[in-house]
């Protein structure tokens, strides 16, 4: 079946313009020319285009581009890692949740006190919670968070609150850039851990979250797959 750039356009919801510019990019092969000079796109850019769309909502354009490169130049053994590769950091991110997720129900039920007044230096925030200090600096600049300072030396003192939310901010480190992903950013940057119940629900939210992420992928695997079908890099 060959379809015009409109009619390919107004099947996946994108202009001509953002066709034209996928095929100038290599994320879609050329197409070829009617006798009149019109461009031909079969079923192939299809895939491609079904493809594109299902990874940029799972994996993001970044990954979405790199994959297609490698799909392109028939490197699927490149394509496969990188995807997975993703999918690992995904399972991690929800572990280290998780793992938040059970300290807060303990605060909650009260079997573990909560205490905001003990501090630790930022090279201890750091260490606990495996982001970088340059990271941890940079959020706090872009009032995801407001440390304290050491009057003594004017040192960054953080507390519990800090901790959790630091971690919080990792969970979503990787994730696709969104609405939802900056509503819970901003609830991340406005959660006030006086209120552990706020920190429960909010938790609860971000797992949401990465319960639709890992739907996403799977979605975008199927489609992947189809494009290696129909690139004829399957019997490899």
């Amino acid at each position: 079946m060959i379809l015009r750039p409109k009619e390919l356009a107004e099947k996946y919801g994108l202009s001509g313009n953002t066709i034209r510019n996928y095929e100038a990019k290599g994320l879609i092969p050329p197409a070829e020319r009617s006798s009149n000079g019109y461009r031909m796109y079969t079923e192939r850019h299809e895939a491609y285009l079904a493809c594109i769309q299902a990874m940029t909502a799972a994996f993001g354009m970044e990954l979405t581009i790199e994959v297609m490169h490698c799909i392109g130049r028939n490197a699927l053994d490149d394509a496969l890692w990188l995807v997975r590769d993703r999918e690992v950091m995904l399972h991690r991110e929800k572990a280290s949740l998780d793992q938040l997720v059970k300290e807060l129900k303990s605060y909650t039920e009260g079997r573990q006190a909560f205490d905001l007044n003990q501090h630790f230096s930022i090279h201890e925030i750091s260490r606990r919670t495996g982001a970088a200090k340059s990271a941890i600096r940079y959020w706090e600049q872009s009032g995801m968070f407001t440390s304290e300072r050491d009057p003594d030396n004017g040192y960054r003192l953080f507390n519990q609150g800090h901790l959790f939310k630091i971690r919080m901010i990792l969970v979503l480190q990787s994730s696709v850039y969104s609405e939802e992903t900056v509503g819970l950013k901003q609830a991340i940057a406005r959660l006030d851990f006086e209120n552990i119940e706020h920190a429960m629900k909010l938790s609860e939210s971000i797992q949401a979250y990465l319960h639709k992420t890992i739907k996403l992928q799977v979605r975008a695997l199927y489609f992947l797959y189809r494009l290696i079908q129909a690139s004829g890099l399957a019997a490899e």
